[in-house]
């Protein structure tokens, strides 16, 4: 089959299976009283979202075994391990979160911890999987035979790219707060360094980066205000770790902070915050992640996650610019 049409149909299939799959989830997870919690400290107007199903990111996962039996090769099974790896962390926080009652799962600096070490996994995966040559490729991807515009010894890439993966998969987590926000803001950038991928003939990205794109168009259709299911950490991490690894895998990781540059603003609001009141006990914003502090000013939840979508587009358009 053409490439191309091969593609396509992977994204309309896993949308179809996200679509099928997505009802028979929700009826389990409430059978399961896996149910979320609100934040004490959410806005008031959260506290209707107590009690809707969460850990609908499994779809997600379901999705990347999809791709990988799709199109087996050596990219794919990186980011299917990525990915996996990471929501498997999210699915523990997850579960702890809602067993505990207080909607408190696994501590920061454990998720950190662990998901670092996906990181490593990956990483060691790929470079091995990608040859043995010292300086790595930025621009050029790592399994691709385009020359490259830059290249970096492998341990200044190494150290990147980890960094890449880590900030990359709390920066989705953080913005994930508002009904459709986290799925709706990741797809350009997703279906970008897709696109990037393809280019670069580095097609195991490019058919794991659609498969997980249609899959979060159909996890929309459930997770659209009001919400009928939650993603959890189990969905966001994994969405991070995928767009971290298909942007490491494609050459673009240096492209993520522009256009990830909604998950950016919403990590750096918390660091700000934080930094600012424990050194004046005074806030910047009315309420961090970003998100809440647009809610708090007035703004409808359905008009916070539309303006977010929006940004997250143009940052993407700009970013195929640069990158052409």
């Amino acid at each position: 089959m053409n490439p191309v049409w091969s593609a396509l149909l992977l994204f309309a299939a896993s949308l179809a299976l996200t679509l099928a799959l997505g009802p028979q989830l929700i009826a389990f997870l409430r059978r399961a009283a896996l149910r979320q919690h609100a934040y004490e400290d959410a806005p008031k107007t959260h506290a209707t979202k107590s009690g809707t199903p969460t850990m609908g990111g499994l779809l997600f996962l379901v999705s990347l075994v999809f791709a990988l039996l799709w199109h087996p090769d050596v990219a794919t099974a990186a980011l299917a391990l990525l990915g996996i790896g990471c929501g498997s962390i999210g699915l523990a926080d997850d579960l702890i979160s809602i067993r505990s009652g207080r909607n408190r799962g696994l501590r920061a600096r454990t998720k950190f911890l662990l998901t670092g070490v996906v990181a490593a996994v990956f990483l060691a995966f790929v470079t091995q999987a990608g040859g043995a040559q010292a300086p790595v490729a930025f621009a050029g991807g790592l399994f691709s035979s385009e020359t490259s515009f830059f290249i970096v010894h492998r341990w200044v890439w190494y150290a990147l790219a980890f960094c890449a993966i880590l900030a990359t998969t709390h920066a989705v987590n953080l913005t994930d707060g508002l009904d459709g926000l986290a799925g709706g803001t990741i797809l350009p950038p997703l279906l970008l360094v897709a696109w990037l991928a393809w280019r670069l003939g580095t097609y195991g990205v490019s058919f794991t980066d659609l498969a997980l794109a249609g899959s979060v168009v159909g996890f929309l259709f459930f997770n659209r205000h009001p919400a009928r299911v939650f993603m959890g950490d189990t969905g966001a991490l994994a969405l991070g770790g995928v767009l971290a690894g298909s942007a490491i895998l494609a050459g673009s990781v240096l492209l993520l902070p522009l256009i990830g540059g909604v998950f950016a603003a919403e990590a750096l609001s918390v660091i700000v915050q934080v930094a600012y009141f424990k050194t004046t006990k005074k806030r910047i914003f009315r309420m961090s992640p970003l998100h809440h502090h647009f809610e708090l000013g007035g703004w409808p939840e359905t008009k916070v996650t539309r303006r977010f979508w929006t940004a997250s587009a143009l940052l993407s358009l700009f970013g195929a610019v640069l990158a052409r």
